[in-house]
């Protein structure tokens, strides 16, 4: 079961023994057993304490006390007659008692001939037992109850009472009492003050623990309206909330929820036609529950005014096959951060009253899921939050979540709403801690790929971010988001859902705090704020590739130096990821491009909730933004972590594939899994994840795949592995083709440091390749007007190129380029020249040079040396050698072809000229 209860209050454990080991009339040594019979719960007051009846020797009438706190019973009163209580308090002092109550039918007959109120309103003093004072003798029922202070510092002279009739109105009383050593008094308790706080009430509903009052009004020629009552330590009571409602409370008799639990109320056989409740929660939520009974319909409905967002849901559930003829009574149960609607036998449907915009948030339970045993579900409700009362019984259970519960849920659910559903509760509501997020990663590292409508990797990592910085400020409940999903489009079996907008609720007090505060900014987030203040990935996304491609200037480079600076502050909250013993090996290299990420979002997560939250200070917002990035990376971290403690994959870095490595092709599935879902929502990765993958990846498969993951962007090659590879790896036939197939995709920025470690004919063309790409791009730019020797810094030790760059920088002053006589050479005909010149030398190809093209004899001519007539050993090495660069350059202006190809060829054969 889902709902875990505990018996806070148990009448056979707390009450039963005391009961029978009380002297006198009002019990025996075996009386237990029948005080048990007639003993009813009546009040629970704000303080824990149960007030409660039970029947004496001659049908007396007991009134007794449950002390919650010392664990201990209390005698107050005791009537002399059989009494039908219908209302109990006491006051926090337990000096005053108020009681109501029906007469009896022996009563009646008694005063057979005169006229008797039915009911009586009783103020009786008990501290020691004094005067008995009548409040109300009328015909209609009287509901009783004693205000108690939010604070424990109240004076024990001032007690308030609030009275509430059928007749459709409520009434507060104050009362002073005087204190004479253990006596306590009611001061002039015949002129207590009165003050009429409602008229017109159709409904009410206490808040015995924050102290406030519930109800609804019905006007001719207009909407029944919802209002509250705020009752404050001061005696001050102040109309803070109205309400417009959509639905119509015409033709119903009073109701008063909360306000006593009569156990004669519930032996009424008058159906209620609205069943209704309104359920807070500390987050700020209003939600306005109803129901209409209909005992005969194959169908259930009921609604939820979500008051805090403006709008309500009507669900509708169609009734499965049962063997009792008869549907129990609809029951609403207030479980904190849900609403629970529970039809024994039939289903258990939670409401996320903080975020209801999704229905896949909710669970929708039934058959054995569904049951919440041991309540008898007829005649339960909510007296308080996350707390049931069986009237039958009398218990008074505590409810939660249960985290082991929900975790068996999790990983038995097949469906994608029940996953989501129970993802959402376990991090948003239970309470996400290190060892529960663990357990879920757990479940994750198995359940990633069964997911269809979302991601549960990106939902535990916003989820979990959510709740966290909620946590420390209930402001970003409405700015961060607490899901991946922009909505929901599937159905759920055996529920239909109808959405309605409606009018929001207004405050009339300002300067409200506690839930009120949180209240009314729900409500100006609906007003002001269209369309939502979530945080945009996609934003993020678009910056990130701007800041990728964009030229580096002045103010670019100022902008990238406050960026990194952030991702600083982010790295350093992480240290103990480098200085702990761990598995995992991440933060061991730089990744320019997760570095550049990780700053920006810090940086637009400042923008984003600087507009919104600028009263709480920069240096706040600053905390947030870092504290959010870093929550971030370290949940990253530590699914990477349980994934290496769980497979154990080998550390060895650089070896090629190895065979039966199944655990670590899991290992490499679920990082992928990792990456898609970062890449998804635009979401740093920590420092050495790319590596990790890489290395993975090559002990998993063939090289062929490999290079396919890299051509498609599931992996990614990083400069730590790269250079390490070329370190530490011989240049055996295998490696030499992985280095080759490698050096082929390396960014311009590694492949530059690629080239510098190895000494190959391929690592020097791409020297050339890159260097001479540059120059002649810089060449090209009129942005420049110093001298182009000037803007060369460095110096590479490759003859032939540094010679081609003094000639162009010499072509580019004389302008003699365009004087050239025309030719008919092109990049492909110098490729081939090329190619055939060095096969021939090196004896692979033994073609006479007349049969060459023209143009090829042209430039052949030019070669001062002829490898065959060669016989030393110098010579033919220093051919060799100059014929491989001479390959190399052929082969980079092909790749020039693009870029003003006339120009580039007459350079090209002037330099050939020149160097050779």
């Amino acid at each position: 079961m889902l709902c875990k209860l505990s018996a806070r209050f148990d009448p056979s454990r707390d009450v039963g023994p005391w009961l029978s080991e009380r002297p006198g009339r009002e019990g025996s040594a075996d009386a237990g057993g029948n005080h048990s019979e007639t003993l009813h719960i009546i009040n629970v007051e704000r303080n824990g304490n149960v007030l409660y009846t039970w029947k004496g020797p001659q049908e007396y009438t007991n009134v007794g006390l449950y002390d919650n706190d010392n664990k201990n019973n209390q005698h107050l009163y005791t009537f002399e007659k059989d009494l039908c209580v219908i209302s109990c308090s006491v006051n926090h002092e337990k000096t005053l008692l108020a009681i109501s109550f029906l007469q009896t039918r022996q009563e009646e007959r008694k005063l057979l001939f005169q006229t008797v109120p039915k009911c009586l309103a009783l103020l009786i003093e008990i501290h020691p037992l004094n005067n008995v004072k009548v409040l109300k003798a009328v015909d209609s029922c009287i509901r009783v109850q004693f205000l108690y202070p939010l604070t424990e510092k109240k004076s024990s002279s001032d007690s308030c009472l609030l009275l509430i009739s059928e007749d459709k109105y409520a009434e507060k009383l104050d009362i002073k009492t005087v204190r004479e050593g253990d006596r306590v008094t009611i001061e002039n308790s015949n002129r207590l003050l009165k003050e009429r706080i409602v008229d017109d009430l159709i409904w009410s509903q206490w808040d015995m623990v924050e102290q406030r009052l519930f109800y609804i009004v019905t006007k001719e020629e207009e909407r029944d309206t919802l209002h509250c009552i705020q009752f404050y330590p001061d005696k001050d009571a102040k109309l803070i909330l109205e309400a417009p409602l959509e639905i119509s409370m015409a033709d119903i008799r009073l109701r008063s929820v909360n306000l006593n639990y009569s156990y004669y109320q519930d032996q009424e056989t008058i159906p209620k036609p609205l069943d209704l409740h309104i359920f807070t929660s500390d987050t700020g939520s209003l939600c306005l529950c109803y129901s209409l009974a209909d005992t005969n319909s194959k169908e259930v409905s009921y609604s939820v005014a979500f008051l805090h967002k403006g709008y309500s849901k009507t669900y509708i559930v169609t009734l499965e096959e049962r063997n009792s003829p008869q549907i129990k009574e609809l029951v609403f149960l207030d479980l904190g951060s849900y609403v629970a609607v529970y039809l024994p036998g039939q289903f258990l449907h939670l409401l996320d009253t903080q975020h209801p915009s999704l229905i896949c948030h909710s669970f929708f339970l039934s058959g054995e899921e569904a049951k919440i045993n041991p309540l008898n579900a007829d005649t339960v409700f909510s007296p308080a939050k996350s707390s049931i009362l069986d009237r039958r019984t009398g218990k008074i259970f505590t409810v939660e979540m249960s985290p082991e519960a929900l975790l068996q849920f999790l990983w038995k659910s097949k469906s994608d709403n029940d996953q989501l559903a129970a993802l959402h509760c376990l991090l948003l509501h239970v309470g996400s801690t290190e060892e529960l997020e663990d357990q879920i990663i757990q479940w994750l590292s198995e359940n990633a790929s069964s997911c269809f409508a979302f991601d549960p990797i990106q939902e535990v990592i916003i989820a979990s971010l959510h709740w966290k910085l909620c946590l420390e400020s209930s402001h970003l409940d409405k700015l961060l988001l607490y899901t991946s999903l922009p909505n929901w489009k599937k159905d759920i079996p055996g529920i239909l859902c109808e959405m309605y907008f409606i009018s929001l609720p207004s405050l009339k007090v300002r300067n409200c705090k506690g839930f009120w505060e949180k209240l009314n900014l729900y409500l100006e987030y609906v007003k002001y704020f269209e369309p939502p203040l979530d945080f945009s990935h996609k934003v993020l996304r678009r910056e990130w590739f701007k800041l990728l491609s964009d030229e580096k200037t002045a103010a670019r480079t100022s902008y990238l130096k406050s960026i990194f600076e952030n991702t600083k502050k982010v790295l350093s909250s992480l240290h103990t990821w480098e200085t702990e013993e761990r598995i995992a090996p991440l933060f061991q290299d730089e990744d320019y491009q997760q570095s550049l990420l990780t700053g920006l979002m810090v940086a637009q997560l400042k923008e984003h909730l600087l507009r919104p939250l600028r009263y709480v200070g920069q240096k706040k917002i600053d905390q947030i933004a870092v504290d959010y990035v870093s929550k971030l990376l370290d949940l990253i971290c530590r699914m990477m972590e349980n994934v290496q403690r769980k497979y154990s994959p080998s550390s060895l870095s650089f070896s090629c594939r190895q065979p039966e490595k199944a655990n670590e092709v899991i290992v490499f599935h679920i990082m992928c899994r990792i990456l898609q879902a970062a890449s998804g929502m635009c979401l740093p990765l920590p420092p050495g994840f790319h590596t990790r993958h890489l290395e993975v990846g090559m002990r998993c498969f063939p090289l062929h795949t490999v290079l396919q993951y890299i051509d498609h962007g599931v992996l990614h090659l990083t400069e730590k592995y790269v250079l390490n590879l070329w370190k530490e790896s011989d240049n055996t036939e295998q490696n030499m083709k992985l280095k080759l197939s490698i050096l082929a995709r390396l960014p311009q920025a590694i492949g530059g440091k690629v080239c510098q470690l190895w000494n190959h004919p391929l690592s020097t063309s791409a020297i050339a390749r890159n260097y001479v790409k540059l120059l002649l791009e810089k060449l090209r730019s009129e942005q420049y007007n110093i001298p182009f020797t000037d803007r060369i810094s460095t110096r590479i030790e490759f003859l032939p190129l540094n010679y081609l760059v003094t000639t162009i920088v010499e072509m580019e002053r004389q302008g003699w380029a365009a004087s050239l006589e025309e030719t008919n050479m092109n990049a492909r005909m110098v490729e081939e020249v090329a190619l055939k010149h060095t096969t021939m030398l090196l004896g692979l190809f033994n073609e006479p040079r007349q049969n060459y093209e023209s143009s090829s004899v042209r430039i052949l001519n030019f070669v001062p040396f002829n490898i065959q007539n060669s016989t030393e050993d110098n010579g033919y090495e220093a051919a060799i050698l100059h014929l491989k660069k001479y390959h190399n350059l052929c082969l980079l202006l092909s790749s020039f072809k693009s870029q003003s190809l006339d120009w580039l060829l007459k350079t090209a054969y002037y330099w050939m000229c020149k160097l050779f």
